[in-house]
């Protein structure tokens, strides 16, 4: 999968790994320790350089309890904190866990914001407002999760609401669809934007 991606043309990778609760089991702890034991093949390979290691965190009552606690989370970049939320309807701690996360220096990325059934484009721009920025996943702009995603992350992108563009990229069929992520008109359109992946 590494080899696809940088054929692709990345020159960076941030992996960053599910943490939800009860689901994957992952924590900040292990990650960072999966990480650490995943560097010795990337530097016999000469990719150490090209890697960084952060988490997308599921919004659920304990990843809230960190944040309230004041717990350390992983990030990325310059303090960028990546999270989700469910697809169905929005959380109604959203706003107060986005005040929670600026109050104490993070930088909020909402995942695949075009995936969830309460977005709209005046969501996203409330949440922007706030101090959110959004990352569309590269596949929804190939109709991968199906025709009304698609439509609403092309929105977004005419909007210029897209700060950040991900990969999702789950298994080697992901890696790749990345030729055809390319040929994209609106991943073409996304370029134009000022993205946060420019400046990693």
């Amino acid at each position: 999968v590494i080899d696809q991606l940088l054929e692709a043309g990345y020159q960076k990778i941030i992996t960053t790994p599910h943490i939800m609760t009860d689901y994957y089991g992952n924590t900040g702890e292990t990650v960072l320790s999966a990480f650490q034991q995943f560097l010795p093949s990337l530097k016999e390979k000469g990719y150490e350089s090209l890697f960084e290691c952060a988490a997308e965190y599921y919004l659920d009552d304990n990843v809230y309890a960190r944040v309230a606690q004041k717990e350390k989370l992983l990030t990325f970049g310059a303090n960028h904190l990546l999270f989700e939320t469910n697809v169905i309807s929005e959380p109604l701690n959203l706003k107060e866990f986005i005040f929670a996360l600026t109050l104490q220096g993070y930088k909020p990325i909402l995942a695949h914001p075009e995936r969830y059934q309460y977005m709209s484009v005046e969501k996203a721009e409330d949440l922007r407002n706030r101090g959110v920025l959004l990352q569309i996943n590269l596949l929804s702009l190939i109709g991968y999760y199906g025709p009304p995603i698609q439509k609403l992350a092309e929105k977004l992108i005419r909007q210029g609401l897209v700060d950040v563009l991900g990969t999702d990229c789950h298994s080697m069929e992901h890696a790749q669809l990345a030729a055809k992520v390319f040929r994209s008109r609106y991943y073409q359109k996304a370029l134009d934007l000022p993205l946060l992946n420019f400046t990693l």
